[in-house]
Formats: C-alpha cells, sequence, structure tokens
C-alpha cells in the first residue's frame, strides 16, 4: 500500500489532502506555515495532527527505506525469494522487518554455524523437514561422523543439528510473532526489592502486573529502580502456554524425528527464544512508555506556555535563597530591568525589616503592581515576609508564586550572559522570575524544555525524539501567538516559522543599527532570510509600527489582496479596522454570502474566515482570552487546610495517574485520577491541562510527609 493511502486510512482523512501535506512538507514548508496558511489544501488540520503526520511520514519512509536494504542484503546472498520479498512489502514495523531479516544476518560464531562448519547443516534440513519418509534421527546420523570435522559419533552429529534447528526455529519471524502476541495477552512484569533499604520505589518491592494493563509510569520507575540497583526486574511467561505453540509451530507428530525436533525446539525456546523475547519486551515497553511520556510531557507544556500574561505592569521578581539572600530585580511592562538588590529576610527578624523596608521603597519609586516569586528554596519564608511587605505598603500589590525550573539553569548560560552582562548569575534569574509572570512564553522561550519541570522522567527519555517533540511545541505555540518583530529576543525569533538562530540573531542586528521594522517586508532586507524564509515568518510576525494595520494581524501578506477586497464588500477600508469600526464584517459578509464573497476575493473559504476573524481583533493575543492567573495578597499554610474545605488552584503537572495543584501553601495538591471526575478517565489529559484554574476540595492533609489529597468532586453538602 502506498505511504499516502496508508496515512489516510490511519488519520481518517481524504487521501488527496494526505497527498497536499506530504507535498508541502517536502517542498520545505513548515507545520505551522501549512496550518495556518494552506487550509484549503489539507481540509483544516490543526498543528497537531499535522505534526503526527509528519511523524508517520517520516517512520514509513523509513520502514520502506529498511526494506529495501534489507532486501538488497538478501539478494546479495541470493536467497531472496518472492514469498520473502512479499512479507518484507507487507511489514507493517521496523520490528517485523528485522524479524523477517534475522535468518540472513551475519551472526557472530554460534553452536549453530559451528555445526554448519562440520558438514552438518543437511542432517539437520533432513530432519527438521520431517514428514512420512523422515529416516530414524540417529540412523541418519550415523552417515556424518567425522572425525577430522569433530564429529566422532552420531551423538555428536545430532546434537550439532538440534543446535541448527534451534536456530533456525528461534528466527522464526512468523513464530516469534506469534509468541509476542501471547505475550502480550498473558505475560506479566514482575519486580522485587533488590535492597533491604527503604526507598522511593517501594511500591515496587513486591510487585507483578499483566503487560496489558501496565502503565507507563510503572514502567519508567521500574526501569530507574533497576538502574539505581534498587529492583529486580523480569518478565513472566507461561511456559507451557508458550510451548504449546512452539510446538504447533516447528513438530510433526507422525514423524520419526518428532521426538528429536520437540527436543529441539525446547532448547531453542528457553536457550535463544525466551531471553531474546524478554530484552524485546522490555525494550517495547520501554519505547512505548517513553512515547507516551514525551505525548504527555508536550501536552503539559503546550498550556504552560500559553498561560495569559500579566502585561504592561511594574512587575518585582524575587529569587528567595537563605546563605546568600533573595535576589530582587525590579522590570518596567516591556520587562527592562529598573533596579536590582539582594535582602536577607530569612537572616533574623531585623534583617527581615530591613527588607520590608528597602523593597517598600523600590515598590514605590518605580511603582510595582505585582511581585513574582520563585517557588524554590526559602519560598515559604519568602511569601510570609511579601504579605508583610503589602501590609506595609497600603496594599495595591498582588503576589504570585512563579515555577522557577530552569530559572538556574538560563541565568548561568552564554544566552544570559550577552543578555545581562552586567548583572551576577543570581540577579538574572531574578530577572527571569519577573518576566515569567509578565510573559511566560517570551521568556520561556529562553529555556531549553525539559528543564521547565512539567513532565515525568524526561532525562530517562530518548532525548533526539524529546527534543523534537518539545520543540514542535514551542514553535507551535510562538507562531500561535504572533512575535512582535521590534521588541523580540533572538532565541523568541529562532522558534518563528521559517527562521532559525542565524536569521533571528541577523533580525537583532539589523533592528539594532538601522531601527524599528515599519513594515513586513523590510526583513528581506536582514542577511539570509530569503524569499522562502519571508513566505514563512512574514504572518506570525506583528509590525505594530507600520503605517498599514495589516502587518499588524496574523493576515499573510500574499492575503492583502485579499483582505482589501472582503473589506471593500462590507464597506469598510483599512482605517475603519485601525481605529475598529467594523464589527458587522461578519453580519454584512453573511449577508453577502461567505462563498461569493471568497470566489470574489481570491482566496478559499477557511482563509477568508480567518482574514475577517485578524481584521476584527488587529494585535490580538489569543492568551487574554484565557482564565487570569491567580494573584494573591495573603498567605495560608499547611496546618490551615482542614478536609472538605474549598480552594481554588491552578494545575501545575498533568502526570499518568493525577495532576498537581498549587492551592497557594507552598506545597501542591495531588488530584488522583479517580478523583478527577465522576466518570472514568482514562488520562488526566482527557481533563485537565498545566494552567487550567480549578475548584478542589480538601480529602487529606499529612504535614509530616508534606502531602495534601484533592478531590474535584463536589462532596455532599458542598
Amino acid at each position: 500500500m502506498e505511504t499516502v493511502e496508508i496515512l489516510a486510512r490511519e488519520l481518517g482523512r481524504p487521501a488527496a489532502q494526505i497527498g497536499n501535506v506530504v507535498k508541502l512538507i517536502d517542498e520545505g514548508n513548515t507545520i505551522p506555515f501549512i496550518a495556518r496558511y494552506r487550509k484549503e489544501l489539507h481540509g483544516a488540520m490543526d498543528d497537531t495532527l499535522l505534526r503526527t503526520l509528519a511523524d508517520r511520514l517520516h517512520y514509513l519512509r523509513s520502514l520502506d527505506q529498511r526494506r529495501t536494504e534489507v532486501k538488497g542484503a538478501v539478494e546479495s546472498q541470493g536467497k531472496l525469494t518472492q514469498a520473502l520479498s512479499d512479507a518484507l512489502d507487507n511489514a507493517a514495523t521496523l520490528a517485523e522487518v528485522e524479524d523477517l531479516y534475522r535468518p540472513y544476518k551475519q551472526k557472530r560464531r554460534t553452536r549453530a554455524t559451528i555445526a554448519k562448519e562440520r558438514g552438518l547443516e543437511p542432517l539437520a534440513e533432513r530432519l527438521f523437514a520431517q514428514g512420512p519418509d523422515c529416516p530414524d534421527p540417529l540412523t541418519e546420523a550415523a552417515r556424518y561422523v567425522d572425525a577430522e570435522k569433530g564429529v566422532e559419533t552420531p551423538e555428536d552429529a545430532l546434537a550439532g543439528a538440534a543446535d541448527i534447528i534451534a536456530e533456525a526455529i528461534s528466527d522464526d519471524a512468523g513464530l516469534r510473532k506469534k509468541l509476542k502476541e501471547l505475550s502480550g495477552k498473558i505475560g506479566r512484569l514482575a519486580s522485587e526489592a533488590a535492597t533491604e533499604e527503604d526507598s522511593v520505589y517501594r511500591l515496587y518491592y513486591d510487585f507483578l502486573q499483566p503487560l496489558a494493563r501496565l502503565q507507563g509510569h510503572q514502567v519508567l520507575a521500574i526501569n530507574r529502580g533497576e538502574r539505581e540497583e534498587k529492583l529486580k526486574v523480569s518478565v513472566r511467561l507461561d511456559w507451557e502456554s508458550a510451548m504449546r505453540i512452539v510446538r504447533r509451530h516447528t513438530v510433526d507428530p507422525g514423524s520419526p524425528a518428532a521426538d528429536f525436533v520437540e527436543a529441539a525446539a525446547t532448547d531453542a525456546y528457553d536457550r535463544l527464544l525466551l531471553p531474546s523475547l524478554k530484552r524485546e519486551i522490555r525494550s517495547e515497553l520501554t519505547d512505548w512508555a517513553c512515547r507516551g511520556a514525551i505525548r504527555n510531557f508536550g501536552l503539559n507544556l503546550k498550556p504552560l506556555l500559553m498561560q495569559p500574561p500579566v502585561k504592561g505592569k511594574v512587575t518585582m521578581g524575587l529569587d528567595p535563597g537563605y546563605r546568600n539572600g533573595c535576589k530582587v530585580a525590579v522590570v518596567d511592562g516591556t520587562g527592562k530591568v529598573l533596579d536590582t538588590a539582594v535582602v536577607y529576610p530569612t537572616f533574623s527578624k531585623a534583617k527581615q525589616q530591613e527588607a520590608i523596608a528597602l523593597l517598600s521603597k523600590l515598590i514605590r519609586t518605580h511603582g510595582v503592581a505585582h511581585i513574582a516569586i520563585g517557588n524554590g528554596t526559602a519560598s515559604r519564608e519568602t511569601e510570609r515576609m511579601t504579605v508583610e511587605l503589602i501590609q506595609a505598603v497600603g496594599g495595591g500589590v498582588s503576589y504570585m508564586i512563579v515555577n522557577e525550573a530552569g530559572a538556574s539553569v538560563y541565568s548561568a548560560s552564554k544566552l544570559a550572559a550577552e543578555e545581562f552582562p552586567d548583572y551576577d548569575v543570581n540577579l538574572r534569574s531574578a530577572v527571569s522570575i519577573a518576566r515569567r509572570l509578565q510573559d511566560p512564553l517570551a521568556e520561556l522561550v529562553k529555556i531549553d524544555p525539559k528543564s521547565i519541570g512539567v513532565g515525568q522522567y524526561q532525562h530517562d527519555m530518548p532525548q533526539a525524539r524529546l527534543d523534537e517533540t518539545l520543540s514542535g511545541v514551542v514553535e507551535d505555540c510562538v507562531n500561535a501567538v504572533g512575535v512582535d518583530l521590534n521588541t523580540a529576543s533572538a532565541p523568541l525569533l529562532a522558534r518563528v516559522s521559517g527562521l532559525n538562530q542565524t536569521t533571528a540573531k541577523n533580525i537583532v542586528k539589523y533592528r539594532e543599527e538601522n531601527g524599528a521594522f515599519t513594515a513586513r517586508k523590510q526583513v528581506l532586507k536582514v542577511p539570509k532570510l530569503g524569499p522562502k524564509a519571508f513566505e514563512q515568518c512574514a504572518g506570525f510576525l506583528r509590525v505594530p509600527e507600520s503605517p498599514s494595520i495589516l502587518d499588524n494581524t496574523g493576515v499573510h501578506p500574499e492575503s492583502y489582496d485579499a483582505a482589501q477586497k472582503l473589506l471593500a464588500l462590507a464597506g469598510y477600508t483599512l482605517d475603519d479596522v485601525k481605529e475598529g469600526r467594523i464589527s458587522a464584517l461578519r453580519e454584512r459578509t453573511e449577508t453577502f454570502g461567505w462563498e461569493q464573497a471568497a470566489g470574489a476575493c481570491g482566496v478559499g473559504l477557511p482563509t477568508l474566515r480567518d482574514i475577517a476573524g485578524e481584521l476584527l481583533k488587529p494585535g490580538r493575543d489569543p492568551r487574554d482570552e484565557l482564565p487570569k492567573p491567580i494573584l494573591r495578597t495573603d498567605v495560608m499554610e499547611m496546618k490551615d487546610l482542614k478536609p472538605g474545605m474549598e480552594l481554588t488552584g491552578t494545575v501545575r503537572n498533568v502526570i499518568d495517574f493525577g495532576a498537581f495543584v498549587d492551592i497557594g501553601v507552598h506545597q501542591d495538591g495531588l488530584v488522583h485520577i479517580s478523583q478527577i471526575a465522576d466518570r472514568r478517565v482514562r488520562h488526566p489529559s482527557e481533563v485537565l491541562a498545566v494552567g487550567d484554574i480549578i475548584t478542589v476540595w480538601v480529602l487529606e492533609v499529612d504535614e509530616k510527609k508534606k502531602r495534601i489529597s484533592l478531590t474535584m468532586k463536589r462532596p455532599k453538602g458542598a
């Protein structure tokens, strides 16, 4: 089956649309560009589906390439049959291709290869063929006695033949497939303690679970426990059930050689097949768990990056600490650093009062509206001080605990050194924390996504695959929001469709040397940014300073004529757009007829609807439509929590077994998957996303272990 047809069947989309996307990808178009500006060609697939398509396309092409390589390798041995060629063509996975290739691979020296060197292959073939005319094994083996070749007795010949048959059985792709199917049905994964000491892996000290019921997080936890020598792990398969399949596949009960072949088959299973299957099962489980964890990481990362910004307000960033004090940075509404300081509120009560006095002065001097507090070391004490600080200045200031994961990585990076050469590492971290409240996306793009802290076992993942997935998420978020061409940093610009680190740095350099851009088309003057890159990036760049309002919308330059024709049809002008006087645009277009309007404007209907949406909200930020983050003015302690208490919280992380929620007490509470909804939930991501503002009720509080159990199910009487 052709690649396009396979993708169409798997994704449930017309083959013509799939073919169009494949062509667009092959022409070098980016996923954000295809998703946003080529909807007519693919039926308005979203970026997630398009990335799934692109990943499967890459896999299927790799599969085709491997098929060709295997056929060539087998053909060079003169052993490629039509049946094998057909089997390779029908193989749906790389694993199936490798199983078919197994008998023809160059092997290291084995018992079977030694037996073949002694001339015992014809004996093995004769006995393995079985059938009614098969000779008695011992009688036939006597013909192959050859002391010079090391075959001194008929029993030696039979032992060598058995080794050859065992390897052939082990290499049988059909048998391996049946055994894998059996293991999926009845196989179990077991783990037990490898040490007497207590550890975080205590849940797996006596663990036994069917393979079909395993959760991804269990597989990853067990793998890590095994690496750290805290667990002993095994795959358990029912021996008799497996051997029934092996016997049916290999033994002819009516043959004189049946007992001999069965003995060889038993040896093949015990010595070769079972260890190999166990390794493959563990590998496939790990691969499956990693795919799920990477997907989960991406699901968590997207809403985190898309958190609504707290724009245009002077913000104070506090990076808490004990010995080195609390680092302070005040930034203006655009993120520009206005002032920095270091205070020591944890040293003594006197030092705390000094800190409050200094911070009060900074708040009054710069008109601070919000305070962002990093959630790391000494965060609890810093939050208490902040509440006193807000009271000392007479209110009018609110605060929010900000996830500081990755802030220290960024502050020590080359990028941070280039951005803030005059500040030490600790102060850079305070600036980053303040900016995370103002615009999470613009600040978090500077940090390796793996360091942001919204996944599980990220260091255990295949790093290339993880990086690719997370980079795609970041790219989709940046392009969904759009980027101000005149204020965006190089790291942010580098995530724009069609741009890279080199062109992003060139844009910043051009801006510094020539002043602000006044039109999108000016970026064509930037070195190494050609027409293809411009086509890909232009629609995602915003130029508020441009005389043309279209340059500050998501309308692509290729559709400017269409936009003006649409306005003319509705009786409007670009000045009306700028002044916000086109509120009836959709109604007037509806009266004219969307299909007719699309034809008159020379674009497809999806594109025309997108143009209308952009004209109605020029310069809009899609994040502004999301629930606002929770800003606080007081503090609550864990000891204040009581079962049944109703709270509002922010989802911080969504994992396989539940979600962690910030309820304002420094310790995130866990909503177990069983407490998310009254109905059965297969995965928490079906209901929750990072950044969601939700109502929860306290189930249980364990101050000693610092555990808070929450529920989203409204208690009776609540």
